[in-house]
C-alpha cells in the first residue's frame, strides 16, 4: 500500500460537514449515541477526530445519558476528557433537564404525570450517590419548588420528616412528592424507603398537607408508591 502523501488529507476531512448535514436533514432521528457526542465534542476541539473520544465515553458510562450524568471526576479520569469536555458535557445535559423541568412543571402534576416522570429518571437515574428530592405543590397541585433534601451514600440517604413538613410549610405547599434515586439501579422499594414514607405522611397530614406519591428511581425502571398500594 502506498504511503499518504504529505498533502493527502486526514480520513475524518469533511466528516465533520457530513455529520452536522446528516443530523440536520434527521433532526437527529437515527444518529447513535457516540456521533451525538461527537457533535458536543466539535465546539470543544476545532480540529482533529473526535470520534475515538466519543467512542470512549460511551464505552466507560453505557450511553449517551451515562456519560452526560457522570460525575466530573470519573470523566477527568478519561483520557483526553479535560475541563472543557467535562463542562460541554454537563452544559448539555443541565440544558436538557431544564427542558424537560418546564414542560413537567408547567401544568398541574396530575396532568402531566408522565413529563414529571421522565424529568425525575432524566434527572436521578444515572446518579451514583442517592439522593432524596421533594416537589412542592400547590393548591392547584402546581409545582411551586423542587428541591434536593438530602443527598446521601450508594446506597442510603437520611431523611427527616421534620425538616421536611417545615420547608413544605416555608413554601405554604399543600402537597408533596417524594422522589429518590437507587444507584443499584433496582427500583424496588426498601423497609427503610416504606417507614420514611409512612413518617413523611403522618408527620404532613397532621399540618393538612397531602403526600400524593413517592417516586423510587433507578436504571431499570421505576416504583410508584401510589401505583403499588403503598400510600
Amino acid at each position: 500500500m502506498a504511503e499518504a502523501g504529505a498533502d493527502e488529507k486526514p480520513h475524518f476531512h469533511g466528516h465533520r460537514a457530513r455529520l452536522r448535514a446528516r443530523f440536520l436533514e434527521s433532526a437527529g432521528s437515527g444518529i447513535p449515541d457516540y456521533e451525538i457526542l461527537e457533535l458536543i465534542l466539535f465546539g470543544v476541539f476545532r480540529n482533529g477526530d473526535t470520534k475515538p473520544l466519543a467512542k470512549t465515553l460511551i464505552a466507560e458510562f453505557g450511553s449517551l445519558a451515562g456519560a452526560l450524568a457522570a460525575p466530573a471526576e470519573r470523566l477527568a479520569k478519561v483520557p483526553g476528557c479535560g475541563d472543557a469536555v467535562i463542562a460541554a458535557l454537563k452544559v448539555t445535559r443541565e440544558a436538557g433537564l431544564r427542558m424537560l423541568k418546564a414542560d413537567a412543571t408547567q401544568r398541574p402534576a396530575v396532568s402531566s404525570w408522565q413529563a414529571l416522570l421522565d424529568y425525575c429518571r432524566a434527572a436521578l437515574q444515572h446518579e451514583g450517590i442517592e439522593q432524596f428530592r421533594i416537589l412542592f405543590l400547590d393548591r392547584k397541585n402546581q409545582v411551586i419548588a423542587d428541591e434536593q433534601q438530602q443527598r446521601g451514600t450508594v446506597d442510603h440517604t437520611p431523611v427527616y420528616p421534620r425538616e421536611v413538613v417545615k420547608r413544605a410549610l416555608e413554601l405554604n405547599a399543600a402537597a408533596l412528592i417524594l422522589v429518590h434515586n437507587h444507584p443499584s439501579g433496582d427500583p424496588t422499594p426498601s423497609r427503610a424507603d416504606i417507614e420514611v414514607t409512612r413518617q413523611v405522611i403522618s408527620a404532613a397530614s397532621a399540618l393538612g398537607i397531602a403526600v400524593h406519591d413517592h417516586l423510587i428511581i433507578g436504571r431499570k425502571g421505576h416504583v410508584s408508591f401510589r401505583e403499588q398500594g403503598l400510600l
